[in-house]
């Protein structure tokens, strides 16, 4: 114990500024965890924790048993693969676009122009979408509309949702996610690519061989924590663009919790749901951290 405390007065000044991190993970993150607790109850706010009946797992059950489970499973499966699969290598290919510019005053500008739409909020990106693709007064359709095609709706289209939503992650937040590949490009050792353009190595070479390699685990790491949020679609942003004509296509896990738990009350059933959710997310991310081991990768732990 003296020990500790011997640390903690030689080191009280890094103690204090890490205090304000741990609250906040502390209270925004912890505590509310003991609120999952509602999901193996009958919940009755009135009654509270303590007082609401114990049901285990019938709210479960309910779940898995209805038809809309696997309708929200689906829509929810089939976005996540659409980001992984356009959204994900994007941020990847423009950092290394970026990495390959070498006027400073250019790079730099590209850089802010790509960074902006990140703090932009999913209701003024709905918002510039709806300008752009509504049936009436929309820009392309009205392009549409002088070029003689019928107008496409594409906000009440089902075939259309996904790739508007993906479309608008794309969009958003590419620029920003190029900040953590970028700095991993930064620690490239320069002599390398030195010895490659004397081994006569062309810039794709170079490219494939030295700047891939190098941030290859900062690729893994960021995928392995992109597939433990495999089932976060976005709240926000699908819940503006849902409407009654491709909710088929559009209701996702988040939006039926809001749904269930917000607007009619059913506090334990939703609460289960998001319960459901964080379970698959923890075994998708402890399998892919155990299959990156099992390749010769680091992982996240």
């Amino acid at each position: 114990m003296s020990i500790f405390k011997r640390r903690l007065r030689r080191q009280k000044w890094f103690f204090i500024m890490l205090l304000p991190g741990l609250l906040y993970f502390l209270i925004y993150k912890y505590v509310p965890m003991w609120g999952i607790l509602i999901a193996f109850q009958d919940y009755q706010p009135f009654l509270g924790f303590s007082g609401s009946k114990w049901v285990g797992l019938q709210h479960f059950r309910t779940f898995f048993g209805e038809e809309t489970f696997w309708l929200l499973f689906r829509n929810t499966f089939i976005l996540a693969v659409y980001n992984i699969v356009f959204f994900f290598p994007l941020p990847i290919v423009i950092a290394l676009m970026l990495n390959e510019v070498r006027k400073d005053l250019f790079k730099r500008w590209i850089q802010t122009l790509i960074y902006v739409p990140h703090f932009v909020s999913w209701v003024v990106v709905v918002g510039i979408s709806f300008i752009f693709f509504s049936t009436e007064g929309g820009i392309v359709n009205n392009a549409l509309a002088t070029m003689g095609q019928e107008p496409v709706k594409f906000l009440l289209s089902k075939d259309w949702f996904r790739t508007i939503i993906t479309s608008q992650v794309m969009w958003k937040e590419t620029g920003w996610g190029t900040i953590i590949f970028l700095a991993a490009l930064a620690g490239v050792d320069p002599g390398l690519y030195e010895a490659a353009r004397i081994d006569g190595a062309n810039r794709w070479r170079q490219m494939w061989h030295i700047t891939l390699p190098a941030i290859r685990s900062t690729i893994i790491i960021l995928l392995i924590l992109r597939i433990g949020t495999f089932l976060d679609s976005g709240f926000e942003q699908i819940f503006l663009m849902v409407n009654p004509l491709n909710r088929e296509v559009g209701e996702v896990f988040d939006t039926y919790v809001y749904t269930t738990g917000i607007s009619q009350g059913k506090f334990s059933y939703s609460t289960a749901v998001g319960v459901f959710k964080s379970i698959i997310g923890l075994i998708l991310v402890t399998s892919a951290n155990r299959l990156a081991k099992k390749f010769g990768e680091e992982g996240i732990y």
